[in-house]
């Protein structure tokens, strides 16, 4: 064995502690589960700690090389959970570990940032996925400040936080505090190339040939925006009386959310020209990129902090439209791989779906020149060398 090969790349024991882990499906749990199964593979011993809020679920299960454990759920409330044994058992398993690995928002950030780093004496890092902004009320108002200051307590105990772009923490009411415990880590994205045989699979069951088609592939959540996409379809109906819309993503069943009773007379009245898919399997998801001419990404605020689907859909050959958020409009602005548009503006979402289905083929970029930029093993490549520095 080559001793300075062993130190340059050390295997670590690391535990990583958010809220949801999958099955919930949202962009952070396929962030971390990309993370932790990628590190996992490269020999890491990796122990995810988060809730268990499906009775479901089991507590303890290894998947994927990962052990996954789930701490009983007191209550829940919003989209958040209460787990009343959580700081015992993470600090029994912060003192079997090398490395803590804690992914905000989570309303215990504080006590675990302070437990590894004080007690515990761990490297502990932040992952800053995004500022909460829970919808309009007076406990959700409080709901919010109560994470904000558990989240501010957490980076303020952390070695370093991690975040996905610097356009997003200079622009964060609570990242901008600590530029200088800041790492810039583009978020990990693997995604197969389109399968031409299920792309026309697709095509044949909504009947899509000879029709553009918008797509979008996000939760039925309010800061998701879907509810502008859904007012720009009369417009870029107008314009192009042919397109079709592919719906993917939870919508029924999503944690804290009425998007979906809200929106269902007007997606039912368009019922011609737009398709709710549902959830869509990780494994298919390029597939559903690949017959789409355009993805929308119409986020509304800041509990948006990039948009994985984006780098995705480019990656399977579809450009993007999306909205003038801090962070989410950076891969369209490294790329060039489609536009950018105000927030909460259906006519402009409308007007720049319809310039780029016009233009299409003006907008895409090699797979290759996307994947250059944003891969899941530069990803590691840059966590490893974190958990190393520190």
């Amino acid at each position: 064995m080559n001793p300075k090969s062993e130190i340059r790349n050390p295997k670590f024991k690391i535990l990583i502690c958010l809220t949801y882990y999958r099955p919930h499906i949202s962009g952070l749990t396929m962030y971390v589960e990309r993370l932790a199964r990628g590190l996992a593979r490269r020999g890491h011993s990796v122990t995810v700690l988060t809730s268990h809020f499906a009775q479901d679920l089991p507590y303890d299960e290894m998947l994927d090389g990962v052990r996954v454990i789930r701490l009983p759920v007191a209550f829940k409330f919003s989209k958040g959970v209460i787990q009343p044994g959580i700081t015992l058992r993470a600090l029994a398993q912060m003192l079997r570990h090398d490395v803590v690995s804690i992914h905000l928002p989570q309303a215990e950030a504080g006590a675990l940032a302070f437990l590894s780093r004080v007690v515990a004496r761990k490297p502990t890092v932040l992952t800053y996925h995004c500022d909460l902004q829970l919808p309009p009320g007076f406990l959700n108002r409080g709901i919010d400040r109560l994470v904000y200051t558990t989240n501010q307590i957490g980076i303020f105990f952390a070695h370093r936080v991690v975040a996905y772009t610097r356009d997003y923490a200079i622009n964060s009411p609570l990242l901008s505090k600590f530029l200088a415990k800041l790492r810039v880590i583009y978020p990990p994205v693997e995604l197969p190339a389109p399968d031409a045989r299920a792309v026309m699979a697709y095509q044949e069951r909504f009947g899509l040939n000879g029709h553009r088609v918008v797509g979008f592939a996000a939760r039925f959540a309010e800061e998701k925006g879907i509810q502008y996409l859904m007012q720009a379809v009369p417009r870029v109906l107008q314009k192009i009386p042919t397109v079709k819309f592919l719906l993917a993503g939870e919508n029924r069943q999503v944690i804290g959310e009425n998007v979906w009773a809200r929106l269902g007379p007007q997606i039912e009245k368009y019922r011609d020209h737009v398709h709710v898919l549902g959830t869509v399997p990780s494994a298919e998801m390029g597939n559903f990129f690949g017959a789409c001419d355009v993805l929308t990404v119409p986020s509304i605020n800041s509990t948006e902090s990039f948009g994985l689907v984006q780098v995705e859909a480019m990656l399977s050959g579809c450009p993007v439209v999306a909205s003038n958020l801090p962070g989410v409009r950076e891969p369209v602005r490294l790329t060039r791989m489609g536009e950018i548009v105000p927030i909460k503006d259906a006519r402009a979402l409308a007007d720049a779906i319809v310039q780029v289905l016009a233009n299409k083929k003006n907008y895409v970029r090699p797979r290759a020149e996307i994947a250059q930029t944003f891969s899941i093993e530069r990803t590691l490549d840059e966590y490893e060398k974190l958990f190393g520095e520190l």
